[in-house]
């Protein structure tokens, strides 16, 4: 029914004037600053404009593997200590294990082509306790990432500065910190976008970098490789076989974090482009080849130019100042090399920020976490994932005092975890399927090798780290774990007393010889309902409404949000989809109050935010019905815990609180679950 009168017709006066919208306050003004106006969510190309090509997921999610560059080859280096020779053969295993990695999650984009990552392998192949164990690595994991990337950068861009300049590098970390969380707050593509430059400047001093260096060196490429030839006939001498397997394994395993970006693309297939599998692998073969170039590229520098660790600087900054003294480029692609460097790092924490919240939003939608956490901000971002990640992020900073080595320890441990928990899920899916896929062994072949790897460079690390922060890690992912099985024990509890309490209502028995029901009538006392999907809830707030009502209502009008959340928004027509089963669980509401004699209609919206959208549909119901009285429900628990508002909203207060303040009537039905406090 339209507000807008006929032409030459005066002011309807049943109909109470609205006053124009407040003036939006200071905070939003602010917040619509930073973050930018609402998404339109009846634009019908609007995943199109938001999703990522392969490039640009290249930059958002490659740059976390490609970034580890930064601190993976110089962890293996440094741990080769006096065995330098063997750095060649390890630039050509790490460059091996990558490809490997990479190829192995390229098969699982194949098979999991909506993404999900290590969380989604491990609970869909291997139950659904191992994908709880495999999200809370990933958890943690991503905000490792964001932790060390920004570390990691305050290390490169500090590198050139004198040594007093570095009491301010903390400060700046945290600030970098605070200033992607509210890039990532605007959106992934926004955010993409604005630090795609950086990230092509660091391809191009790097490619210049390690091209150049080789080339610079090759002269004395022979005198090297005969020193490395020496220095292995030295060393076998000394440790004998053994002793140089073990030390190639220690520095091989700690220099880990190098491909710890790896699984970011496979997480992040919702936000690419359509087809997403051919998007996604085409990202991962971009980030595998610049990854292993890179990586056993600057390995084979180190060795090249004789770069030893220097207090102040990364070994990449030494590199770089030795590399200058003989091509003359100047102190200006020092500067440049070292700022690509940190830049990068900074778009690398990209990946925590975009993968991150969305492990937590699949992890809400089973229940694992709050479900608020699958909730999407009005600029359709996972606003409070974000939010989460940046706080844990900022407080690892803190604790560990940016302290790279440190955090690559406990960032490594977690990354392993995953990747070997995937790798073994993919040998299982080949070995279920091998009665029916006859090039099964060629398929597990790429995942027991991966997996072999996985599970050496994981056992080592944790091995030889453990007293250096890998006890961290193990205690904070055991945490989360813990904490995940008790919100899904309270979620399920509370499922299972709704279902008992109202598994009558949901076969309501109609009176029988009742006479269809007409059309409502505007003038008539009208019970409005907020209900969600068809269930005991809603049934229960609306026939209770009329208990305690009865006889008043001469009809009912029942109002529903579809809300859009990480489920739903998946790509293009998800938007139609939510409508259109909204307005079916509708339907079923309207049937069953005609059932029982009450004229009914229904009135729907579809938001990002529930008690935003329910306010508006409400008042426009008002306006339509002027007698109308606003019915909400809401659990109830018979021992009120603080714990329990975090778990469940409280739409049904905050719509209540708003309705009031436009002077509405509403009445909020509990439904009682559990026992009474005593």
């Amino acid at each position: 029914m339209s507000d807008t009168p006929s032409p030459g017709a005066g002011p309807d006066p049943t109909r109470p004037v609205t006053p124009p919208p407040d003036p939006p306050d200071p905070w939003s003004r602010a917040k619509r600053f930073l973050v930018g106006p609402p998404r339109d969510l009846r634009d019908r190309s609007i995943y199109q404009h938001l999703s990522l090509i392969a490039f640009l997921a290249w930059v958002g999610l490659g740059a976390d593997g490609l970034s580890s560059s930064a601190y993976g080859p110089e962890e293996a280096f440094r741990t080769l200590g006096g065995h330098a020779y063997l750095a060649l053969a390890l630039a050509v295993v790490m460059a091996a294990t990558v490809l490997v990695i990479a190829y192995a999650y390229s098969r699982v984009i194949e098979h999991f082509p909506h993404g999900g990552g290590g969380y989604l392998v491990a609970t869909k192949l291997l139950g659904e306790r191992a994908g709880v164990v495999s999200g809370s690595a990933l958890l943690v994991d991503y905000v490792l990432t964001i932790t060390v990337s920004i570390a990691a950068a305050g290390d490169a861009l500090f590198s050139f500065l004198p040594l007093p300049w570095h009491a301010w590098k903390l400060t700046v970390e945290a600030v970098l910190i605070v200033f992607l969380s509210v890039l990532n707050l605007r959106g992934v593509k926004e955010s993409v976008l604005t630090l795609t430059p950086v990230f092509v400047l660091f391809l191009l001093t790097h490619a210049v970098l390690i091209g150049a260096g080789i080339l610079v060196k090759a002269p004395a490429l022979g005198a090297t490789l005969g020193a490395s030839h020496e220095g292995f006939r030295a060393g076998l001498s000394t440790l004998g076989w053994g002793g140089l397997c073990v030390l190639f394994l220690h520095a091989y395993s700690l220099g880990g974090g190098t491909y710890t970006g790896i699984e970011a693309v496979s997480n992040g297939l919702a936000i690419m482009r359509e087809p997403r599998v051919e998007t996604g692998k085409r990202t991962m073969l971009y980030m595998a080849a610049s990854l292993a170039f890179t990586a056993s590229g600057l390995l084979l520098c180190y060795l090249l130019w004789n770069v030893a660790a220097v207090d102040g600087k990364t070994m990449n900054a030494v590199l770089v100042e030795r590399f200058v003294e003989v091509v003359p480029l100047g102190s200006a692609f020092v500067i440049a090399t070292l700022v690509s460097e940190g830049a990068l790092l900074v778009v690398a924490a990209q990946a925590g920020f975009v993968d991150g919240p969305r492990v937590l939003a699949n992890m809400a939608l089973d229940s694992w976490v709050p479900r608020r956490f699958a909730a999407l901000s009005e600029r359709l971002t996972t606003e409070n994932g974000i939010l989460l990640m940046g706080l844990t992020s900022l407080s690892a900073l803190l604790y560990t005092k940016g302290d790279v080595r440190r955090i690559v320890v406990m960032y490594s441990i977690n990354v392993f975890l995953t990747f070997s928990m995937t790798m073994l899920a993919m040998c299982r899916m080949w070995v279920l399927e091998r009665a029916r896929r006859p090039d099964w062994v060629r398929g597990i072949a790429v995942h027991i090798v991966g997996l072999a790897m996985c599970v050496t460079i994981l056992a080592i690390t944790v091995h030889e780290k453990f007293g250096e922060g890998g006890w961290i890690t193990l205690v904070a992912t055991g945490a989360v774990i813990g904490l995940c099985f008790l919100i899904r024990r309270h979620y399920d509890s509370v499922t299972v007393e709704l279902q008992g309490l109202f598994a009558s209502l949901l076969s309501v028995s109609r009176p029988a010889g009742l006479q269809p029901p007409g059309e409502l009538d505007p003038a008539q006392a009208v019970a409005v309902v907020l209900v969600g999907g068809y269930s005991g809830l809603g049934i229960h707030t609306f026939l209770n409404a009329l208990r305690a009502f009865p006889g008043h209502f001469k009809g009912v009008v029942f109002v529903s949000v579809g809300v859009i959340d990480s489920r739903e928004f998946k790509g293009e027509g998800t938007v139609e989809a939510l409508r259109a089963n909204v307005e079916a669980q509708l339907a079923k509401y309207v049937g069953l109050a005609r059932g029982l004699g009450l004229p009914a209609a229904a009135r729907s919206g579809i938001g990002t935010d529930a008690v935003d959208e329910a306010e508006r549909l409400c008042i426009e119901t008002s306006r339509e019905f002027a007698k109308s009285t606003f019915f909400a429900g809401r659990i109830l628990f018979g021992r009120e815990r603080w714990y329990q508002h975090l778990l469940h909203n409280e739409s049904a207060f905050a719509v209540q609180r708003r309705l009031q303040w436009a002077g509405k009537m509403i009445v909020v039905i509990p439904a009682r679950l559990g026992a009474p406090a005593a």
